[in-house]
């Protein structure tokens, strides 16, 4: 089954990448991926997703914008939806808090370190250095069930990207900026934005982006009933 196979190594290979390379992506290259991208399964073929390409003097622009406004209320910047509950419990709130210790050693900052924080806060404003960002939106007036559909058009496009040797972060935090990007886009109201993405070819000199973050086994999280 080489087919199967090669998903298989797709999907087991694809990590988010948090530094990337001084290296033009093709613009055509971006039009394949989120071409492969639109055969998305989506409830009653809804197709929720809408998507905002951002390169050259405007994403300059937009990610300087970004960390401005984030330096300028560091705390104050709330996104369009909840990320999680306001009080996250176990078993996620150990794996949450295992991945930032992982990923705070990587980058060589401790989770005290405050003033480090807010400087990976900005690198994610300026998406990591990619050449390409992505602002993915959806119709607000949709049902949260929406969001099931759009999680399945994320991960093609990071597969797809995957597939040409590309790299690929997802970010939420872009959802903190909508105020922004409503400006910046001309988004109107209806429109919510779900997250970024970053689009390039890694740095794989980065620590960062060569960590190995744990997964469940099957058994952990599969319950086979006969």
């Amino acid at each position: 089954m080489p087919n199967a196979l090669f998903i298989d190594d797709l999907i087991r290979e694809r990590s988010a990448k948090r530094g990337f390379l001084d290296r033009a992506v093709p613009m055509e290259m971006v039009r394949d991926i989120l071409s492969a991208a639109k055969h998305a399964p989506s409830s009653s073929n809804s197709q929720p997703w809408r998507c905002y390409v951002i390169t050259g003097k405007s994403r300059e622009r937009i990610t300087e914008a970004a960390v401005q406004a984030y330096r300028a209320s560091p705390e104050g910047q709330v996104p369009e939806y909840p990320f999680f509950p306001p009080e996250l419990h176990d078993p996620y709130k150990t794996r949450f808090h295992t991945f930032r210790g992982q990923l705070g050693d990587a980058q060589g900052c401790c989770r005290s370190d405050k003033q480090g924080r807010r400087r990976d806060v900005e690198r994610q404003f300026r998406f990591f250095d990619a050449p390409v960002g992505i602002i993915f939106t959806m119709d607000r007036r949709l049902e949260w069930a929406s969001f099931l559909c759009y999680g399945c058009f994320l991960q093609n496009v990071m597969l797809a990207a995957k597939g040409r040797g590309l790299d690929t972060c997802p970010q939420q935090i872009w959802s903190l900026q909508h105020p922004l990007l409503r400006a910046e886009l001309n988004l109107s109201d209806d429109q919510m934005v779900v997250a970024g993405m970053s689009l390039g070819w890694a740095d794989n000199s980065l620590a960062e982006n060569k960590m190995t973050v744990a997964r469940l086994e099957l058994e952990e999280f599969t319950t086979f009933v006969d």
